[in-house]
């Protein structure tokens, strides 16, 4: 189900959120962008890098629930519920929601005509004793308040604005704790290398050079399942959509112009 703007709700299974302002026009004879946003699942931190996107372009925006924990299988079947049965789309999805991605492109053969990943991973980008370290503190990281300070060391950069750190934590304290608990533990047992193998579609990777949670040998695992992924590296934090969305839209750009 899509309102007006673009974004699409999940009224069927949650209330949905009040909806917020990210200006569409649609355009029928061009690709249809879906977005798949990160860990907070809401899709409001994609309104800066959506107005910074081409208005030729039909852009649909998935939000996932916010109230109650819905496992990868599940979301994936709501983000294959938005894909077009028959219209040409590329899928752009933001960490969390990327292995949501290679799962549904390895399902659909046809209609996908590209992929682009952002600060991704097809498998736990959390290693050795840090990986144990996450799964044992899961359940306790998102029942206090962000710290400006861990925003900007973990998420958006010591060089963030001020307004953008007041965007990012109050959209993080909306969502459940015991919900954001469950997707990093869903993170950390993710394993999406088969469903990747499958993937006939060009992929565009984003790297985040200044990335603190995402490091550079994801990108080696995607490439050594795919030699042919393109890989952009750009200044920037994990959240680089956010963080720079004049630059990685000028890219993906660029890239959706090849396909």
């Amino acid at each position: 189900m899509t309102n007006k703007k673009g974004v699409s709700s999940y009224a069927q299974i949650s209330h949905p959120y009040p909806l917020f302002s990210l200006p569409v026009t649609l355009s029928l004879n061009s690709v249809k962008l879906i977005l798949l946003p990160g860990m907070d699942g809401t899709g409001k931190l994609f309104a800066e890098f959506r107005a910074a996107l081409p208005d030729e372009y039909e852009i649909e925006i998935v939000q996932y629930p916010s109230d109650r924990f819905l496992s990868y299988s599940e979301l994936e079947n709501l983000v294959w519920s938005t894909c077009p049965a028959t219209e040409s789309f590329v899928l752009i999805a933001e960490s969390f929601s990327t292995p949501l991605a290679i799962r549904c492109a390895a399902r659909d053969q046809e209609n996908l005509k590209g992929m682009i990943l952002c600060a991704g991973f097809v498998a736990s980008p959390v290693k050795g004793w840090r990986r144990v370290m996450a799964r044992i503190l899961a359940p306790l990281l998102f029942h206090l308040p962000l710290p400006a300070v861990a925003a900007k060391f973990w998420l958006v950069g010591f060089g963030a604005s001020s307004p953008l750190i007041q965007t990012i934590r109050p959209v993080l304290a909306s969502v459940s704790p015991k919900v954001l608990s469950a997707r990093l533990r869903a993170v950390l047992e993710c394993d999406v290398r088969a469903a990747f193998q499958q993937v006939q579609a060009p992929v565009l990777y984003l790297q985040a050079r200044e990335d603190r949670l995402v490091d550079a040998s994801c990108v080696e695992e995607f490439k050594c399942i795919h030699a042919a992924v393109r890989v952009e590296i750009l200044d920037g934090p994990h959240l680089l959509l956010q963080r720079e969305p004049l630059n990685a839209a000028q890219v993906i750009t660029s890239f959706l112009q090849t396909l």
